[in-house]
């Protein structure tokens, strides 16, 4: 009776379980991914809780047994006869063995009789304690047995079957994820750009990006070299706003409505306006054929903070 309690715990514990999860599901609005997300692995997990459940029966039996045992000792020391009701109540042994007996004691307890103890006692003694050669235990065998199949399993299903991800999977799996992250956050950080902290870019990329918006946007008014035209000159020396990639930013973001510039910033992302500004600091210098005469102030900046003049931007 004692043991059938403990077993109906362990299964009302499992079925709450379960409908604590389902209502909570219920209640939920938001989708949430599944718990085993192929067969193989419902299976290995199953697995697992079936043989701790076994485990734990195990346990509970032993405890029975161990109980037993103390008792009938205690009551052999004392000289007093344990009553045959206490026994019952501790375990109730069947009085003829049947074949589910002889099968857990054969393949899963294997005890070795109390009349044969001395067959496998060692020869030794230690302060009065002797050793007994005993035999492993069949059910730490068999465990041992199925951890072994479970890894070739598990080894056979995720590295060499390809019915599931591998490590090497899974780490490209979160390499790539974390790629996409970093990719939005640059563009987030890209366009967080404005007139107080732009600096100048001189990867060659992104000055291609600023040449190609430079020709489809400002090269009516400046020149396709920036020679000027409608617009001042962008190779000399003088500026009008104030040269440098600040001024120039600021300049094509709000533009000059009272020179006819309109302003681009509903046009242009802020990393648009940083590599067309970077781009025209690159025309600096390069005095292209039919240049329009200075207009403005001398304009000086240190070297160190405008990109090198390149001809393949040009």
């Amino acid at each position: 009776m004692k043991y059938g309690r403990n077993l109906l715990l362990l299964i009302l514990m499992a079925t709450a379980e379960h409908g604590w999860s389902q209502a909570v599901e219920g209640a939920s609005a938001t989708p949430t991914p599944a718990l085993f997300p192929n067969i193989m692995t419902a299976v290995l997990v199953s697995t697992a809780a079936l043989l701790f459940i076994v485990a734990m029966i195990y346990m509970i039996r032993v405890n029975q047994f161990l109980y037993k045992r103390v008792l009938e000792l205690e009551a052999s020391k004392s000289g007093v006869a344990l009553p045959q009701e206490a026994l019952e109540a501790t375990v109730a042994a069947p009085p003829k063995e049947s074949f589910w007996t002889r099968m857990r004691k054969q393949y899963w307890e294997d005890p070795v009789p109390i009349e044969r103890e001395a067959e496998i006692l060692f020869h030794h003694n230690y302060d009065g304690i002797r050793e007994l050669d005993n035999r492993l235990p069949p059910w730490w065998v068999n465990l041992f047995i199925i951890t072994v199949v479970w890894s070739a399993v598990y080894m056979f299903y995720y590295h060499w079957g390809g019915g599931g991800p591998s490590s090497i999977d899974e780490y490209n799996e979160e390499m790539e994820r974390a790629k996409k992250e970093i990719a939005v956050a640059m563009a987030g950080a890209a366009n967080a750009v404005d007139e107080s902290n732009v600096t100048v870019l001189s990867e060659s990329a992104a000055l291609a990006e600023g040449e190609l918006i430079y020709k489809n946007l400002c090269a009516a008014c400046h020149g396709q070299k920036g020679e000027g035209g409608v617009g001042p000159n962008l190779t000399d020396d003088y500026w009008i706003h104030g040269g440098g990639v600040k001024n120039i930013f600021k300049t094509v973001k709000y533009g000059v409505p009272e020179k006819g510039m309109i302003s681009w910033q509903s046009q242009l992302t802020p990393s648009d306006m940083q590599k067309v500004a970077s781009f025209i600091l690159t025309l600096h210098g390069t005095n292209p054929p039919n240049a329009k005469e200075p207009q403005g102030q001398l304009w000086k900046e240190e070297e160190a903070q405008q990109p090198e003049s390149t001809g393949s931007v040009n």
